[in-house]
């Protein structure tokens, strides 16, 4: 896992079980940070309404590229005027460079993700996947406990690349909500 300030591969095997500690989550689910080599857990999150369910290890498993991000929240001021509005905009830059996906993620219902994505003009671009009880983003260990100021548990900000179903890179925010490591601009080099 590649954090903005750069923990090194070789420094992150070998000290981590100090840095990372894996559990088991009350609603069953083996959590774990997710890691270069992994492939993506077999979680259903929902596109558009919570009768279209999209299983996140199966969207990216079929695809020889592509791009997952996490924001915060849906329309929060970050994720509105910057996170999503990139990748929005570099669409076809990623095209190029071969992403057949890129999907953003969110601890939102799917009415709220559909109208950003909407306002935002994502649609034939970013996926825009909620993750309503947070089942996904606790499964990879990017929970957020953003209670004091969202309401509810979100997710960290991270971005992943995927190339063949498997994790080959992570970026995440330091402070978990921050906007450099996991904007566009600094994914589209390591595509």
């Amino acid at each position: 896992m590649a954090l903005c300030s750069g923990i090194g591969r070789h420094f992150r095997a070998a000290y981590r079980p100090l840095l990372f500690s894996r559990s088991i989550r009350t609603s069953g689910l083996f959590a774990m940070p997710i890691e270069v080599g992994d492939k993506l857990p077999s979680v259903d999150v929902f596109e558009g309404t919570p009768n279209n369910k999209v299983n996140i290890q199966e969207l990216f498993s079929k695809v020889k590229k592509g791009v997952l991000f996490a924001v915060p929240g849906a329309f929060t001021p970050g994720c509105s005027k910057t996170h999503l509005p990139g990748f929005v905009s570099g669409y076809d830059k990623l095209k190029e460079k071969g992403v057949e996906v890129v999907a953003c993620v969110s601890v939102n219902d799917p009415f709220v993700m559909a109208a950003w994505g909407e306002s935002a003009g994502a649609e034939g671009k970013v996926r825009m996947l909620a993750d309503t009880c947070a089942e996904f983003t606790k499964a990879i260990e990017m929970d957020l406990d953003a209670t004091k100021f969202l309401g509810n548990v979100r997710s960290k900000r991270y971005t992943v690349v995927i190339e063949n179903g498997m994790v080959r890179e992570v970026m995440v925010e330091p402070d978990g909500t921050g906007l450099t490591c996991t904007l566009f601009e600094n994914i589209l080099d390591r595509i």
